[in-house]
């Protein structure tokens, strides 16, 4: 029997339940009835329809602190959202196909939950299991809610010192938690990793990934693998040295920890790999840690047993000063891919050899399967700030193709034999100075796109700009301060601005298989979030307006709109009560959006 939500039960939770301390609570739309049924994929399918409204028993009853296992994380079941990326391929795709592209035009507001004062923006995703979502605000707090209803199920605060106590590049923000055998885990600010049993959110373990009052910060979501919890760290900005560190899921226990770049020389380099990237150094770089954090993109291929993790930017920005204008200065800007059991580098790729503009390889990294030139690859793929689309071989880490998907004045293309861009004159801009694009933004950063496998393509939440880079005259390292090593112009000196090509943001539709743009909608702000593709034939988005929209996966075609906050996160999609609901974080609330009727 299909069930509908009843507007008195929702009514009814939004009365009882209440929020995080400082009065938070819930607020929604009284839903309406839903015409007919909707059949959501194999298991969610439905036959018979009821005339009248049922109401719906909280999940969290149910289904709350029910057990994940490595199984389930590679084959979830179409109705959950157990990673950061859905998946360990970190796509950000729905099977389900509840909401369609005939019918997503009568999507409205099911509830919403208002977090109350944040103090930041909100950027993560939600993960969902049996209808109960895991969801965190910007200083690490957890929540747990029914996603049938919005109810509160249970909230745990992170205790992270709001003022001195941490230093961020970008300010707070926390993107997700991760799920393990009947576990919460969330990295925070401070550089604790937290367990927090799914079912009460009491504390289980805890651990400090980073030195205390030190300039590292945590700002993504742990990765589970093979029962390991996964966590990198930011905050190459003030001088630091990037790793990444994992632990027993059960015990705390840390069990390997890699470094992305080389320490001081005067010690014993921690593996041969550190020993060869150390050959790619000059100076005296270790002084001012080298940068290269891990602080987001991460996916894992359990059938390779290969984990692919990349690394940010160099420390400080400017190779001037860093390792005397000299080298590769590896591992900053990498794809690297590392054995689960002990942390060792199997293989490499820099996507920019020599960094010195912020030009992170940290965005998303997804996995799947293309065919190339007649040859079925299993390959890995990722947008990262520098405006070049990259497929790798993953099991190899052959380069396969590089085309450029934003405004890149810095390179006029990437060389597929040698792997190594082609750098324009422009690129090393030294004490002269440059405008380049792109600028330290990106052409894409934090939010992640998302992977289509029926329509074969990828969902890029882009942008267009430029940046003005100039090896500052001085350099000297101040502990916990920003340490780039890159000034403005000077006056009188600076160059004309040339315009940049295209729109400020931008949501692409890119072809990996053929290396081009298939669509592209002009985002009026840059400021957007990331994206969801889903098997109903949509892409849903939100732009920096404060709207969530659905396009048509296949067009780029507006369908539908609805109305959320400014300063959003990334749509994710689950199942419950025999619906589907797109939920997003924006503004100080999780928005869910269902099938209604008027």
């Amino acid at each position: 029997m299909m069930r509908f939500l009843n507007s008195d039960t929702v009514a009814r939770a939004i009365t009882r339940s209440g929020g995080l301390k400082g009065g938070a609570n819930l607020v929604a739309k009284r839903p309406r009835r839903v015409i007919g049924c909707v059949g959501i994929a194999l298991s969610f399918v439905f036959s018979g329809c009821d005339e009248r409204p049922t109401s719906i028993a909280p999940l969290g009853v149910q289904t709350q602190g029910r057990l994940v296992w490595d199984s389930m994380l590679r084959h979830p079941a179409l109705t959950d959202w157990l990673s950061y990326g859905r998946d360990l391929e970190g796509t950000h795709f729905s099977p389900l196909t509840g909401i369609t592209r005939e019918n997503v035009s009568t999507l409205q507001l099911a509830w919403a939950y208002d977090f109350g004062s944040i103090g930041g923006r909100l950027e993560g995703v939600p993960l969902a299991l049996g209808g109960v979502l895991y969801v965190t605000t910007p200083w690490g707090s957890v929540v747990a809610i029914d996603g049938g209803t919005g109810a509160l199920i249970w909230a745990w605060e992170s205790g992270v010192p709001r003022f001195g106590g941490v230093l961020t590049c970008c300010g707070p923000v926390n993107r997700g938690v991760a799920l393990y055998d009947g576990q919460v885990f969330v990295g925070l600010l401070d550089g604790r990793l937290v367990a927090l049993d799914a079912r009460s959110g009491d504390p289980r373990w805890e651990r400090r990934t980073t030195p205390l009052e030190s300039a590292y910060s945590i700002t993504g979501a742990p990765r589970i693998v093979n029962g390991l919890v996964v966590i990198g760290n930011g905050g190459a900005e003030f001088g630091v040295r990037g790793y990444v560190t994992a632990y027993d899921a059960n015990t705390g226990r840390m069990k390997w920890r890699v470094y992305t770049v080389p320490g001081d020389p005067n010690r014993p380099p921690e593996s041969a790999a550190l020993e060869q990237a150390s050959r790619t150094w000059f100076g005296d770089w270790w002084r001012f840690g080298g940068g290269g954090t891990a602080w987001d993109g991460m996916s894992f291929d359990a059938e390779a047993n290969q984990l692919y993790v990349g690394t940010g930017n160099g420390s400080p920005w400017s190779r001037g000063h860093r390792s005397q204008g000299r080298g590769d200065n590896l591992f900053l800007a990498s794809i690297l891919s590392l054995r689960p059991a002990d942390g060792q580098l199997i293989w490499h790729y820099q996507v920019n050899p020599g960094e010195e503009w912020d030009y992170t390889a940290t965005q998303n990294i997804i996995l799947t399967d293309l065919t190339m030139d007649g040859r079925r690859r299993k390959v890995l793929m990722q947008a990262p700030k520098n405006g070049f689309f990259y497929v790798l071989d993953r099991i190899t880490g052959e380069l396969l193709s590089a085309q450029k998907y934003a405004a890149a004045t810095w390179a006029i293309e990437v060389d597929l034999v040698s792997g190594r861009p082609i750098e324009t004159t422009i690129a090393r801009y030294g004490s002269t100075g440059a405008w380049i694009s792109p600028g330290p933004r990106g052409a894409h950063s934090w939010p992640p796109m998302s992977w289509n496998p029926q329509t074969g393509l990828a969902y890029i939440p882009g942008e267009n700009n430029d940046g003005y880079y100039r090896t500052s005259d001085e350099f000297s390292f101040s502990e916990r301060r920003h340490n780039i090593g890159v000034g403005g112009p000077l006056p009188g000196t600076a160059p004309v601005r040339p315009p940049v090509d295209g729109p400020s943001g931008f949501l692409l539709a890119w072809n990996p298989t053929s290396q081009e743009s298939v669509w592209r909608v002009p985002i009026d702000s840059p400021d957007h979030g990331g994206t969801l593709s889903t098997a109903g034939g949509l892409v849903f988005h939100a732009g920096g307006d404060g709207s969530l929209r659905a396009y048509d996966a296949d067009t780029g075609d507006r369908l539908w709109e609805g109305e959320i906050a400014v300063g959003s996160g990334t749509p994710m999609s689950f199942g419950a009560g025999g619906q589907q609901f797109i939920a997003i974080l924006a503004g100080t609330k999780l928005w869910a959006f269902t099938l209604f009727h008027s």
